[in-house]
């Protein structure tokens, strides 16, 4: 079964990194990170803690035995780059590439462990007596059915009657602005005026 760790977007060179990744492509897991460890480079860090996150991923999610791995394949890509300048004399600029990187690292197994099946048990046969006690159990939702249709045809009829609106009767909706007319009342000689219809 293979275990895969991912690291994105490290702020580190794929060039520096791939030093490290050729190093330890096809090692046992215990042996690449004693590897690790005597490295003089910066670069082996990121490295060390991806590996340790692969093996504790293949220890605890897939029950994988840490003897048993290896690692089957590390991959370094370039990521973008951050793009800056850096002064210079004379007034010059020179750019600088901040290139960033991501790792991807495939553990497998040497020896591959046998998965094995769940058994799944077989529920007992039913001892039924007589057949209206056998449609029962065999079809308990079709002796619901009837009461749910009577249900579903109430509500039915109710969606069918469509409320009746007093105000949308008339031409141009003259009951409604009327309607509004009442409820607001008498609010003061200023409305009146303005509620008045030109010749």
């Amino acid at each position: 079964m293979q275990v895969i760790a991912k690291l994105n977007y490290l702020r580190m060179s794929p060039k520096k990194l791939r030093l490290i990744a050729d190093i330890i492509r096809g090692m046992k897991v215990e042996a690449a990170l004693t590897q690790l460890a005597f490295i003089n480079k910066l670069a082996t860090r990121p490295v060390i803690k991806l590996l340790d996150s692969a093996i504790s991923n293949a220890e605890n999610n897939f029950n994988l035995k840490r003897d048993n791995l290896f690692v089957k394949e590390i991959k370094v890509d370039m990521a973008g780059m951050l793009k800056r300048w850096q002064y210079k004399a004379h007034g010059r600029a020179t750019p600088l590439r901040k290139r960033n990187a991501h790792i991807l690292l495939i553990l497998d197994e040497l020896v591959p462990t046998k998965v094995k099946a769940k058994k799944v048990k077989a529920e007992k046969p039913v001892k039924v007596k007589s057949l209206e006690k056998l449609k029962e159990k065999a079809a308990p939702e079709k002796l619901k059915l009837p009461e749910e249709e009577k249900i579903t045809r109430e509500h039915e009829k109710e969606t069918e009657e469509q409320p009746f609106d007093v105000r949308l009767e008339g031409k141009h909706r003259h009951k409604q602005h009327e309607d509004k007319r009442n409820m607001k009342g008498d609010k003061g000689f200023i409305k009146k005026i303005f509620n008045r219809k030109s010749g």
